[in-house]
């Protein structure tokens, strides 16, 4: 949410000068990727100005676009944390093979899939919960 520009919980008013301060940061580092994209892809510079270029200086479809491109990264770095290995903030999302849930353990990915299968590649373990994307922070 707050990548993507639309962190709308506010929370302690007494935060508000730490939130503006991220709102410049994440400006300013979407600034530098908007010139970076248009540095490296001279030929389409024209269609990445049409796309970002009128969002200036919030880049909201460029952060829109580039948390799609790396969502998965992002969440494997949250779940595979060791400052977070024993948060409980996740909910059990692996299948234990009697019906049961259980939390991802195995290079934080679950060791099977549904069915009590073993995981092959690119199964539903390496699936990024995409429903945290649109529940309001202040849900989760």
């Amino acid at each position: 949410d707050i990548i993507r520009g639309k962190d709308l919980f506010h929370g302690n008013p007494e935060e508000q000068k730490q939130r503006e301060k991220l709102d410049i940061n994440l400006k300013t580092i979407f600034a530098k990727i908007y010139e970076g994209l248009k540095e490296e892809r001279k030929k389409n510079k024209e269609e990445i100005e049409k796309r970002y270029g009128k969002d200036a200086p919030d880049y909201y479809k460029l952060r829109e676009d580039w948390w799609t491109a790396n969502r998965e990264t992002v969440w494997e770095a949250i779940t595979c944390s060791q400052k977070l290995e024993d948060a409980t903030y996740f909910r059990a999302s692996c299948e234990d093979g009697n019906g049961s849930r259980s939390m991802a353990k195995n290079h934080c990915r679950c060791t099977k899939i549904s069915g009590g299968r073993r995981r092959g590649r690119g199964g539903e373990v390496s699936v990024v919960p995409t429903y945290f994307d649109y529940v309001p922070q202040y849900l989760r």
